[in-house]
């Protein structure tokens, strides 16, 4: 690369970071600029994680890692065969940053703090050299020969001969996208909470389950459904069966305006079949003990006592009294339960996108635009979103790393 080439990263997120940190340390003299729109640089870093900053995922085998992205998996495949969740923990660690793994695989700084994530980019950069320039929105992005012109609101104009478009879902980076030829595949919304307001979940707001299995009911061909840790809240389910299921269903649940039925298996280690032996044992066994006082499931005891009302027996139900007909809806609440989803909630500040820039217009060794020479992309403007869990972010760290390495390596 050319002392003198100029480059622009429009973003200043972890991927727009990534990008010019890593360009700037090995390229000898560029001039890198990150233009932030905002008064804060990382602003999603500052609150992922409920401000603990969910670095990455204790996943290091590229073919394991890509499952957990309903969208571009398969285009981060070779890319997390050059930079991957391993790569990650080590920069940070070379910077003095060590990150500690939870029991579900997500990693976050050792501090609790995404501060110390934030810190170690900010000194990163002014290290390298990086120009940081915070509330400086851009108005439009155009190419004039083989550079490229940035004009900013406030009137003031900037030439580059590469730009970096880091823009997450901002309307602005589609536009962009959209004006040098690229495909749009239209932006929804990822990872949100469903709004459920039915009487078996009323006054339960905080009750967990730690193994529950839920299934979207859809005409499509895919079966999508989750088995993991359920949260009930005031305004119907959250936690990371719900998450994930909202993240795999987004196009699904999109099209259906939020309104899907959904199914749930409180008890995913049971059937009908051995619900209903076990319950007649205990009808043999604990004849007159109530059925509202003793559950002999793994399930909390307000969600037990609901969804018994909700198969229309008593609180004053004995075991000895329980009928066929209240047993078979007693067993369909329980691993066969019909939710209506009648909307959709965001999950906490930390919201992700659904569609972006159509990963086949990227070179995905360089993440450089098939359609426009010298423009680059990395990021959540791109088609990828992951699961919760840290995925989203090493999506971000891989593309602001392919895209920092490739411009060092040009001629």
């Amino acid at each position: 690369m050319k002392d003198s080439l100029t480059i622009i990263v429009i973003g200043g997120g972890a991927a727009g970071f990534f990008s010019a940190v890593t360009l700037a340390r090995f390229c000898p003299h560029p001039q890198t600029i990150i233009l932030e729109a905002g008064q804060e640089p990382l602003a999603k870093v500052r609150i992922s994680g409920g401000g603990r900053c969910n670095v990455t995922h204790q996943c290091f085998e590229p073919a394991l890692l890509v499952k957990n992205y309903p969208r571009g998996g398969k285009a981060l495949l070779g890319a997390f065969s050059r930079f991957q969740p391993r790569d990650t923990i080590a920069w940070f660690a070379s910077r003095g940053v060590k990150l500690k793994t939870e029991g579900d695989g997500r990693m976050f700084p050792v501090s609790d703090r995404s501060e110390t994530i934030i810190d170690c980019l900010l000194t990163e950069a002014k290290k390298q050299g990086v120009q940081l320039r915070s509330r400086s929105p851009v108005k439009s992005l155009e190419k004039l020969g083989d550079r490229f012109s940035i004009t900013l609101k406030t009137g003031e104009i900037l030439t580059a001969d590469r730009v970096v478009v880091a823009t997450g879902s901002n309307l602005l980076g589609y536009r962009w996208a959209r004006q040098f030829g690229h495909t749009i595949i239209t932006p929804i919304p990822s990872l949100f909470t469903f709004k459920i307001p039915d009487s078996r979940l009323q006054d339960l707001a905080g009750i967990s389950v730690d193994r529950v299995q839920v299934r979207l009911l859809h005409e499509g061909k895919n079966k999508l459904e989750q088995i993991g840790p359920l949260l009930i809240t005031h305004w119907g389910l959250s936690g990371p069966a719900i998450l994930k299921l909202s993240a795999w269903g987004a196009r699904i649940l999109w099209e259906h305006r939020y309104h899907l039925s959904l199914l749930i298996n409180w008890l995913p280690d049971e059937n009908a079949e051995t619900l209903r032996q076990k319950f007649i044992q205990i009808k043999s066994e604990t004849p007159r003990r109530k059925m509202f006082n003793y559950c002999p499931v793994s399930l909390p005891k307000r969600l037990w006592q609901n969804l018994l009302a909700s198969a229309a027996i008593s609180p004053a139900k004995v075991w000895a009294e329980l009928s066929k007909k209240e047993l078979n809806c007693a067993i369909a609440e329980l691993v066969n339960g019909k939710y209506l989803i009648q909307g959709k909630t965001a999950f906490k500040e930390e919201f992700v996108t659904c569609g972006g820039v159509s990963l086949k217009e990227i070179n995905f060794k360089t993440m450089e635009s098939r359609k426009c020479p010298g423009l680059y992309f990395a990021g959540e403007i791109l088609d990828i979103d992951g699961i919760t869990g840290g995925f989203n972010f090493q999506s971000a760290w891989t593309t602001g790393w392919l895209a920092g390495t490739a411009m060092n390596n040009e001629q």
